[in-house]
């Protein structure tokens, strides 16, 4: 089950991956982590789709991610006399609070705080943005409009305000009773959706206590505004262009997905580039080039993950959607170009012993025949500076801890494997990690490996000790 690249691919689960056989197929095809969206489906089908991975798991003896998906703060405009009504480019538009059933001139806008965020000159999205409208007065219960992009409006159709900083939490009721169900049942990443400044994700990583990474999904211009801020607060973070999409013009994405692929590298935490990656193969077993192209430009990035979303989990072809995905990354990563690039867009980074011992990992590992580093790492870090450095040989991450194992298996490059127990002697380290690489095929006997870990064992963030070994166990002891 060695993957053969360093990328990683997430894969939601939904209707069409909801059986063991499947899911078992999705990961025996490519998918390393798999996102449970809690926007769609009962806490019973998440629960039981939560324990087929697991099973999965134990029968593969391969640590898996999970990730549920928050829905976050679903913004809709309510419902008309009609159904729908038609709005033309140039005519008057009202949204209130009324309730009474709207028509061709207003709708109610149950959001009273969208209302206390609006200004003069506000732009307002409907139906992800095929209408626009842009607000010519307001007040705490209303906003008039003038009609820019005219269409049809119709029942509860979401509505975007891309201008401005609304007034509402990025977790809902229903966020913080999922959020609870979700650490109970034992994920490993909590993604949070609509988040607007750090103290959103202060807030999840409060009612999480410790129990699921939190990662931050950037759609919001807002969130791209205070972006340093909110990675810092955040575990990783996922690059969602959907409503991205909708919320700044569509050719400001691809500059910004760059940006924040690049700052989260430099930080050394995972992001994922997600949302219409291969989403022809909803319906169709072959992508289109766009789409290759696509999945392709984020991996050269050095994004740690790309997504499939319905692709996946409602499309008619899942298993082949992630074996596609798998091959373009395979691909990518054999192109000599992608290494360059990888390589020309490190960041140095010297602040402690930890950068120190990692940095001379890599370069040892490169600049001899070293066939894999392995890091014993107790919270991830080690392993996640390792994989920031992007070395051209395989981490072998190696962990007593099976949370850490699955948090890790979204980071780029990263092979984890859990110890039997906690490793009290450095030489018992060095054996473990031979043996590791031996069975998973990333070196021989005659082999050496690099490996990192921290004296004592067991205490997160002290990497201070690095030894090159062979992989022969009767000279490691000789030693």
């Amino acid at each position: 089950m060695r993957r053969h690249r360093n990328v990683k691919i997430v894969a939601t689960l939904g209707p069409s991956s909801s059986d063991y056989d499947t899911i078992r197929a999705l990961f025996e095809a490519g998918a390393d982590v798999f996102r449970m969206n809690m926007s769609h489906g009962t806490h019973d089908e998440q629960r039981a789709r939560h324990a087929l991975v697991r099973q999965v798991e134990k029968d593969l003896d391969r640590p898996i991610a999970i990730l549920a998906d928050l829905q976050g703060p679903k913004l809709r405009c309510g419902v008309f006399a009609a159904g729908a009504a038609d709005i033309e480019e140039g005519q008057e538009f009202r949204f209130d609070l009324d309730e009474t059933p709207g028509e061709g001139h207003r709708v109610c806008l149950p959001h009273p705080e969208i209302f206390e965020a609006l200004k003069p000159g506000s732009t307002l999205l409907v139906n992800d943005g095929k209408l626009r409208l842009k607000v010519k007065t307001c007040g705490p219960d209303f906003a008039d409009c003038e009609v820019e992009v005219g269409g049809t409006i119709s029942d509860r159709k979401g509505v975007n305000v891309p201008d401005v900083v609304l007034p509402l939490a990025a977790l809902s009721d229903k966020d913080r009773a999922d959020l609870e169900f979700a650490c109970q049942l034992g994920v490993d990443w909590l993604a949070l959706s609509f988040v607007q400044r750090p103290e959103d994700v202060e807030e999840a990583r409060d009612l999480a206590k410790g129990r699921a990474a939190v990662l931050s999904k950037i759609e919001k211009p807002a969130a791209v505004d205070a972006f340093a801020e909110i990675l810092k607060a955040s575990d990783g973070i996922m690059v969602a262009r959907g409503d991205l999409g909708v919320e700044l013009p569509v050719h400001a994405v691809p500059p910004i997905q760059k940006r924040l692929v690049h700052d989260c590298r430099r930080a050394g935490k995972p992001v994922i580039v997600a949302t219409q990656m291969l989403e022809s193969m909803i319906e169709s077993p072959m992508p289109t080039r766009a789409e290759v192209s696509d999945v392709a430009n984020a991996i050269y990035d050095g994004a740690d993950a790309v997504m499939l979303s319905a692709e996946s989990a409602a499309g008619q072809y899942p298993v082949e959607a992630v074996a596609t995905m798998n091959a373009v990354a395979v691909e990518v990563e054999s192109d000599e170009t992608y290494l360059e690039q990888v390589e020309a867009s490190r960041v140095a980074s010297r602040s402690g012993i930890n950068d120190a011992i990692v940095a001379a990992a890599r370069e040892i590992a490169e600049t001899t025949d070293i066939k894999a580093i392995c890091c014993f790492t107790q919270s991830g870090t080690t392993a996640l500076l390792t994989s920031r450095e992007r070395p051209r040989v395989p981490i072998i991450a190696l962990t007593p801890l099976r949370g850490t194992a699955r948090r890790l298996c979204l980071s780029w490059g990263t092979n984890c494997f859990v110890t039997a127990g906690a490793v009290e002697r450095f030489k018992a380290a060095v054996v473990s990690a031979a043996r590791a690489a031996r069975s998973a095929g990333f070196a021989e006997e005659t082999d050496q490996i690099v490996v990192t870990a921290g004296v004592p064992f067991n205490v997160p963030g002290t990497t201070n000790i690095l030894r090159v070994a062979p992989c022969d166990e009767s000279m490691i002891y000789a030693t």
